[in-house]
């Protein structure tokens, strides 16, 4: 019986328009989710196939459920192979600029470009992105389905964060499907599943099971005629609208009472209906999984000795018989069940002695001839058959395996079997020769590290150090690992007393060991304000490091020294440049860019914007010529690119590019100020958005706060700005320290939000005295913070200079008379090169020198104002200069003063005013004039509106629209 497909031309469609929109250049992903069983994989076949007929490449690739031993990278190999069998010329130049993508190609595995494996790994990952693009062409795009993501192992998920991370322009559509009732609340597929739903490229396609409309086409369509209506009830109510579900049921014969309503009792009893010798080959098969190469069948089949199967013939009639009652199909060169419920219906049915039995057969034949399978795939069976000995050995082995193709999540998942085994086969690790448990300790933690999984790194690390009790110099060395990654997971005081003992008790002597413990301690000690021993540790750690020739540790210490120097901008910058070139002679690729991160930091905060640029430019390319554009330090480098665009007066919207999401909400923080200052309608949404981040990276809540605060003032949501800004403010306080530099820009900002909160309070003759209290509160806090917060005593950098005095400024305005030399001090400070800060300044200015009645140096002020900000696209500011001009009757270029309606600008203004409830004292104050003249204003235009009154005035004009026009 043939699977027909029918219905589903919604979806088609869908599927359709984004493979046309790839065939010109715009990619993305579609996320298909459904209960097994639902049609995923039919209409996956199914568009593949119009695509084909249309003319695009179409690649099809699997996940493999393995448990907890996977196999890395197992999809995106897939994947590579069919395209290379589809160009193998454009393969084979991507292979050749990115040699870590052969390890995924069949024959031997590429020569290591770099002894560095994150650089490796992620120049493999910047491949398969490339390999993908090179495939795909205008009019002919690539089309790569991945079927079965929930099965997909940690590094297969990377790459794919990272692909949709970096589409952009090319020819491409990526489909994804998962079974959505595989998602148990802890299942690794969903966190995944739902990052890649907020990507702008991707779309969600959930998959519903079957109405009964299209389940009677369906039925109709597999049995070649219309069920009887009791028939296709039955039916529908056991399937509930499940494709497979109904298939098999039909199959089975629907009518039959005694089909069992479970889909694994229709599964049995569909092959209870099959000769014995096929039942036995499916129940060999599916203790393999949905899928198995036809050589490793054919001989677990040979050592399971079944007579059955073992007479000449009886395995190729067997196979036969599967294939042609769709139990086993044949799929990419490997024999696979028609569908992954069907394999788990058949191995859950086995006891557990013929479940152990089989999976003993298969290590058998794995044992004997290794080219059948890899290790993880040993290990696999091994584990569940039990043979422990072979299990702990396959997982070493596939640890290897795994650390050669730079998966650390699997290589970490690998040793933590190993760790599991270890005191249960002392025979074997007792012969290992020169590996001990430390070693396996160590080697995890540090694939843990690699993986992002910090804190387990340091729990492995630990385990390591406690376990060397009697070997002290050993000890010592790997107290100075864990305190590195203490340092990671920002445990600074830990950090500090583990590479304190480790200093204590290694020898006084110039070995690469004792110059990193030295450098470490530095660090931590950095990070602890214990500034006079981190420079004494670090020079030391330096000459130590030089007479060893451990080049990695004297640049890590020189960047701590530069870090230290807070008084000769140049002369940090000169220790940077050197721990530079001492990175990269030791090919130190992550102190290396940690390096040129704080150099261009040193740059920027000198207030040298062309400098950092420079740098932040070449560490950019950099990052990505080494394939570590979205390591931590390359995330950083970006970030300092995006800040300089916007403090340049750059406001154009950016892309965070190809960061993977888990490393974006950095970038997409600071991508806010900018969207802040165009006036976005949902910047401040997406700041609060961020809120989640705060307590795992300070640098976001500063950030996103107070970018967040700028929108709700500018929003007129003074309320909510103030309030963010003092709960941020403790938050910060708590997290960092009472003084942080930062703390000054948020202090600025609360006082605008105050100054502009007291304004309009003073005008409905309410009391602000406590907004005055808080605002002296606060300003005193940001007085302080610039005299005893960091740069350590330093002196204070162009931004915190010019901070601090919009700070004075805003106070002023909030105290009622906003100062003209404060602001023109403001002015002044950020001239450095912060255009968007310059011009906002010379609006207060404007509006300060207006107060004053200094109407042309106002007008001035504000004409330079309105350009830069039209300049810009600052939408916020340039609305506020011309609403400054229109009240103070400035004549400015483009600010219209002619009437509205048959009212006059004053007038609509006045009315507008008179709408909100002030009274004509407080709207002159607002609009600089007399309230004997905004009573002669309110006159003519109750006159010519033809009104009594100001409430039938407000009426009147709402309901001609004149208020808010012009």
């Amino acid at each position: 019986m043939s699977t027909p497909f029918v219905a589903r031309a919604l979806q088609v469609d869908q599927l359709t328009l984004a493979l046309g929109r790839a065939g010109v250049g715009e990619p993305s992903t579609v996320l298909i989710g459904a209960d097994a069983g639902v049609g995923k994989t039919r209409l996956l076949r199914h568009v593949a196939e119009l695509a084909d007929a249309a003319g695009a490449r179409v690649v099809v690739a699997h996940c493999v459920d393995l448990g907890e031993i996977g196999l890395p990278y197992l999809p995106f190999a897939e994947a590579l192979s069919q395209l290379h069998a589809l160009d193998p010329d454009a393969v084979d130049a991507v292979v050749a600029n990115r040699p870590a993508l052969a390890r995924l190609l069949p024959g031997p595995s590429g020569t290591a470009t770099a002894p560095d494996d994150q650089a490796n790994r992620l120049q493999l990952f910047d491949g398969l992105v490339e390999a993908f693009s090179a495939v795909g062409g205008p009019g002919h795009p690539l089309l790569l389905v991945l079927e079965d993501l929930h099965w997909a192992d940690a590094s297969s998920r990377d790459v794919l964060r990272f692909l949709v991370s970096r589409l952009r322009d090319q020819h491409l559509l990526l489909v994804a499907s998962y079974r959505t009732d595989d998602l148990h609340r802890r299942h690794p597929w969903r966190p995944v599943a739902t990052e890649l739903s907020r990507h702008p490229r991707v779309e969600r396609l959930d998959l519903s099971p079957f109405t009964d409309d299209e389940l009677r086409e369906f039925t109709t369509a597999l049995s070649g005629a219309p069920l009887t209506e009791s028939t296709l009830r039955r039916v529908i109510d056991r399937s509930e609208g499940n494709a497979y579900f109904a298939e098999e049921l039909l199959e089975a014969g629907a009518e039959a009472d005694e089909l069992p309503w479970s889909l694994a009792d229709v599964l049995r009893a569909r092959l209870e209906l099959l000769d014995p010798s096929v039942q036995r080959l499916a129940r060999i098969a599916s203790a393999a999984g949905r899928r198995v190469s036809e050589p490793l069948l054919r001989a677990a089949v040979s050592a399971d000795a079944d007579p059955q199967l073992t007479a000449p013939g009886a395995f190729d009639t067997a196979l036969r018989e599967a294939v042609t009652h769709h139990v086993l199909v044949g799929e990419d060169e490997l024999i696979a069940f028609r569908h992954a419920l069907l394999a788990e219906a058949v191995y859950t049915d086995l006891l557990p002695g013929e479940q152990s039995s089989l999976h003993r057969a298969y290590l058998r034949v794995l044992r004997d001839d290794p080219t059948l399978g890899p290790s993880s795939q040993l290990a696999s069976h091994a584990l569940r058959a039990p043979d422990l000995p072979t299990a702990l050995r396959a997982s070493l082995d596939a640890a290897d395996q795994a650390h050669e193709v730079l998966a650390p999540a699997e290589e970490l998942r690998h040793l933590e079997v190993v760790l599991r085994l270890w005191e249960a086969v002392p025979e074997v690790t007792a012969s290992l020769g020169g590996t001990d448990h430390i070693d396996v300790l160590v080697a995890a933690a540090a694939a843990a590290s690699r993986a992002g999984q910090v804190d387990r790194s340091v729990q492995l690390a630990r385990a390591a150090v406690e376990e060397t009790g009697s070997d002290v110099p050993r000890q010592a060395h790997l107290r100075t690992g864990l305190a590195r990654y203490l340092l990671g997971i920002e445990s600074v005081h830990d950090a500090l007393e583990q590479s304190s003992r480790a200093l204590a008790d290694l020898p006084d002597e110039p070995t690469p060991e004792r110059a990193w413990a030295l450098a470490t301690y530095a660090r931590s000690a950095l990070n602890a304000d214990l500034d006079d021993e981190a420079v004494a540790s670090a020079t030391r750690a330096v000459e130590l490091a030089r007479q060893a020739g451990a080049a990695d540790a004297e640049s890590d210490a020189l960047t701590t020294l530069a870090v230290l120097v807070v008084d000769d901008e140049d002369r940090a910058a000169e220790l940077l440049t050197s721990a530079l070139a001492r990175a990269r002679e030791a090919c130190d690729y992550a102190t290396e860019l940690r390096t040129m991160y704080n150099l261009a930091s040193n740059r920027y905060y000198a207030g040298d914007l062309p400098g950092a640029t420079q740098v932040t430019a070449d560490g950019v390319e950099r990052a990505r010529s080494l394939g570590m554009t979205w390591s931590v330090y390359g995330v950083e480098l970006h970030m300092f690119t995006q800040l300089i665009r916007y403090v340049s007066g750059d406001l154009r919207a950016a892309s965070i590019g190809g960061v993977p999401d888990e490393l974006a909400d950095t970038l997409i923080a600071v991508n806010l100020y900018a969207a802040v200052a165009r006036g976005d309608t949902d910047a401040a949404e997406r700041g609060h958005a961020l809120e989640p981040s705060w307590s795992k990276d300070g640098l976001i809540a500063l950030v996103a706060g107070g970018c967040t605060i700028d929108a709700h003032t500018w929003r007129g949501e003074l309320e909510d700005a103030i309030g963010l800004a003092l709960r941020l403010l403790e938050h910060l306080w708590r997290a960092w320290s009472d003084y942080f530099l930062g703390g000054i820009w948020l202090v600025a900002l609360a006082l605008s939000a105050l100054a502009d909160a007291a304004q309009q309070e003073r005008l409905l003759g309410r009391d602000v005295t406590e907004r005055l209290a808080l605002g002296e509160r606060l300003l005193e806090r940001a007085r302080t913070t610039a005299e005893r917060g960091r740069p350590r005593g330093g002196r204070l950098g162009p931004e915190g200079r010019a901070w601090l005095a919009r700070a004075h400024a805003e106070h002023s305005r909030l105290a009622g008379a906003s100062d003209v030399e404060l602001w023109r001090e403001t002015v002044a400070e950020f001239g450095y090169g912060y255009r968007y800060e310059v011009a906002r300044s010379r609006f207060r200015l404007a509006e300060a020198l207006l107060e004053s009645g200094d109407r042309d140096a106002a007008r001035d002020e504000a004409g330079i104002a309105l350009t830069e900000a039209d300049a810009m696209g600052a939408v916020p500011l340039a609305t506020a200069v011309r609403g400054l001009a229109r009240r103070g009757r400035l004549d400015l270029p483009g600010v219209r003063v002619g009437g509205v309606d048959v009212l006059t600008a004053r007038e609509a203004e006045v009315l507008a005013l008179v709408a909100q409830g002030l009274s004509n004292r407080q709207i002159g104050e607002k609009l600089f004039i007399s309230g004997k003249t905004v009573s002669v204003h309110i006159s003519n235009l109750l006159a010519k509106l033809g009104v009594s009154g100001r409430a039938e005035a407000v009426s009147v004009a709402h309901q001609r629209g004149l208020i808010g026009a012009g």
